[in-house]
């Protein structure tokens, strides 16, 4: 679930809003101008902001303008005029989508949920989000300043040093084709491994090690006459 900010002045609605989000088990805090937003996000970073367009002093479209240069979030955008330029207007301004009053709160949770899987598709599948300077190697977490691989239940993965080179350069570049010799380049042998140092024979043997099933690998696959390539994840 997520931590989201309700912003809009008629409290009538923010109240509405933040209790249907709120049964639906995310953590939600209201605010109801641009002040008492800055206040509460200073307090605590959230995940995605539900902003009402129309309020009295500083607009929706400024403050999300400044989210968007400040925070890394998701924006939704209240309305009470369905109008193509108020739309365009508040897209231009960072809004990652905008629902027009009066609607429902099915439709506008629907919205939400869309926003959070393409932001952070790890969580639409379960699993935790990626600590800060990480990347994601299918389902594990990659560190490449301290070169640790962690599973998805946060245990360490034990590794060869040519491995955790295997590892760095696949998933510091998803989608990237790399051919044998740059592979080789990039992980070099090292004394760490007493076994046949060929690159096709440590993929395979790290697909041993971190493949549900090795014979049909989803982290590194082979593209014959290529080279191995880590699927960029889709969003």
């Amino acid at each position: 679930m997520a931590d989201i900010i309700v912003v809009d002045d008629d409290r009538a609605v923010a109240l509405m809003v933040g209790d249907y989000l709120g049964a639906k088990g995310h953590a939600v805090r209201v605010a109801h101008d641009g002040a008492e937003l800055r206040a509460v996000i200073a307090a605590k970073p959230a995940d995605l902001v539900v902003l009402d367009l129309n309020m009295p002093g500083e607009t929706g479209f400024a403050l999300a303008r400044w989210l968007r240069e400040h925070h890394d979030l998701g924006i939704v955008m209240l309305t009470g005029a369905d109008s193509a330029f108020d739309r365009v207007a508040g897209l231009e301004v960072g809004a990652d989508d905008y629902i027009a009053k009066p609607f429902a709160p099915v439709e506008l949770e629907a919205r939400i949920a869309a926003i959070l899987r393409r932001r952070n598709p790890r969580a639409a599948e379960g699993l935790p989000s990626l600590p800060p300077g990480c990347v994601a190697f299918g389902a594990y977490v990659f560190d490449p300043k301290k070169r640790d691989l962690t599973d998805p239940a946060g245990t360490p993965v034990v590794l060869t040093q040519m491995e955790l080179d295997l590892v760095a350069a696949f998933a510091v570049h998803p989608g990237r084709v790399f051919t044998r010799d740059e592979l080789l380049d990039l992980a070099p042998p090292r004394g760490d491994d007493p076994f046949d140092r060929s690159i096709d024979s440590r993929i395979n043997r790290l697909r041993r090690r971190l493949e549900t099933d090795p014979s049909k690998p989803d982290l590194i696959k082979t593209l014959r006459g290529a080279g191995y390539v880590f699927p960029k994840p889709h969003s």
